[in-house]
């Protein structure tokens, strides 16, 4: 749900009386001319003010209220309040960007900003304030591919440019990003509030499979990324691995990352490698990306919320991401790996609760919101908007799916369940081969004859 400002531009009129009608010309002339002396310093204060208030009255956005509901069009304009939201919104925004050794445009309108490692935003958390990312943990066995240092994932390297040694590239935040949210406090956050693994309330709706039933200390398999079109500003289409432990009501612990299509959070709609994570079931804790304290950035060539590049086309070149998670057994952190071995970062263990220890499910697969902004199911699409039944080129997919042991070992999955909420809408189908080891196909164009 988004939040925004309103504001309409007040006139003054001015009325001047009718001709009587005995009156002559002359005297006509005389009463204007003094009727314009008067007016005229009423008239500058009024310049005055208006110019005063601009940078508030230019912002053009209906407002919408926590509800979700637009206000109606002449409601009333109260600058001191407005002025106060803006200045909240410019409070936040000093606060979550950081001051940058240098500032890289993106081709795609992003500006990425290098901040020193030591002051990204984690280490505004009272447990980590004050201290510096660790080292790199041992990586899991089975995952011994060579590292690829000159990959090229995201559309901000185009530029040429890159972040120096010792810092990281964070997407910077606007004013225009915030304004889309219902709320800062909402800002960043996902918004469900009644969670289970199989739920569809609040309009989230999945194409998953899942492993369940046994401790889990990582996760990790390639997907493939698309560009699904989401038709309502307020909904999001993503795919993603699911790291989770706990219960569905209040104290559900995950770990996500994948790729996301949301108009709402990134103003575009174009697919963007995105984290997430909570330790209350999505209700106060947790955010995307670095969008709050929490997750500890290790990498200067990763940009976390920046635009995915190349993407899949349909009958075309199909592209897709390696993403890893797991648990250090050394000192208990929860560690990403992007691409070919880039270690992105990692979320440190005192964040959770029930992942303190391990994962008890592990999930695969896309998700997206269904509004019903028209009264009917939402077209926005899932992995490529068509569905498993399509195959290769022009479904999507995610391959190699594994998951860490105890020992830290990759493993490959078994005893795996699919779930498709509205298999009418987005469904999946299952395989396993040699080159591909355990994969899925999934995805759909949401509304259509069988769903309405």
């Amino acid at each position: 749900m988004l939040f925004c400002i309103y504001t309409r531009r007040q006139h003054q009129c001015i009325q001047t009386e009718t001709l009587p009608p005995k009156q002559t010309t002359q005297e006509h002339s005389t009463k204007m001319a003094a009727a314009s002396i008067s007016v005229f310093p009423v008239f500058v204060s009024f310049l005055f003010v208006v110019s005063s208030l601009s940078p508030v009255m230019s912002i053009s956005i209906p407002i919408v209220s926590d509800s979700g509901h637009r206000t109606p069009a002449n409601q009333t304009f109260r600058p001191s309040k407005h002025m106060q939201k803006l200045k909240s919104v410019n409070a936040y925004l000093k606060k979550i960007n950081k001051p940058a050794v240098k500032t890289i445009q993106s081709p795609d309108g992003d500006v990425i900003d290098c901040v020193l490692s030591h002051l990204q935003p984690a280490f505004d958390h009272p447990e980590l304030r004050g201290q510096k990312p660790l080292d790199p943990p041992a990586r899991p066995k089975g995952d011994e591919r060579e590292e690829t240092a000159t990959e090229s994932l995201q559309l901000w390297t185009d530029s040429g440019e890159s972040c120096p040694e010792g810092t990281v590239p964070i997407r910077r935040t606007t004013e225009k990003d915030i304004l889309r949210a219902s709320s800062i406090k909402r800002f960043g956050r996902k918004l469900r509030r009644h969670v289970r693994r199989d739920s569809t309330g609040g309009g989230h709706e999945h194409a998953v499979v899942f492993v369940n039933g046994e401790q889990y200390y990582g996760a990790k398999a390639s997907l493939n990324v698309w560009t699904p079109r989401v038709t309502d500003g307020y909904e999001f289409s993503l795919s993603q691995i699911w790291v989770i432990s706990g219960s569905f009501s209040h104290d559900l612990n995950t770990i996500e990352a994948g790729w996301q299509v949301s108009p709402e959070l990134y103003g575009d709609n174009y697919p963007r490698f995105f984290t997430y994570w909570t330790t209350d079931a999505y209700q106060a804790t947790g955010c995307y990306n670095l969008l709050c304290s929490g997750f500890v950035q290790t990498n200067n060539k990763i940009a976390i919320g920046a635009a995915i590049s190349p993407r899949s086309s349909y009958n075309g070149r199909q592209f897709d991401i390696g993403l890893m998670i797991w648990k250090d057994p050394k000192h208990g952190h929860w560690w990403l790996q992007f691409g070919s071995r880039l270690l992105v970062g990692y979320w440190p263990a005192f964040l959770f609760s029930h992942l303190r220890s391990h994962a008890s499910m592990v999930q695969f697969g896309g998700e997206i919101v269904n509004s019903r902004s028209s009264g009917f199911h939402t077209s926005t699409q899932m992995g490529s908007g068509h569905f498993a039944g399509e195959g290769f080129r022009r479904a999507a997919y995610f391959r190699n799916l594994q998951v860490v042991d105890w020992d830290n070992n990759l493993l490959p999955l078994t005893n795996l369940h699919l779930l498709a909420d509205h298999s009418n809408c987005y469904d999946i189908r299952q395989g396993r081969n040699n080159v591909w080891g355990t994969y899925f196909y999934y995805g759909g164009p949401g509304r259509n004859n069988r769903c309405p």
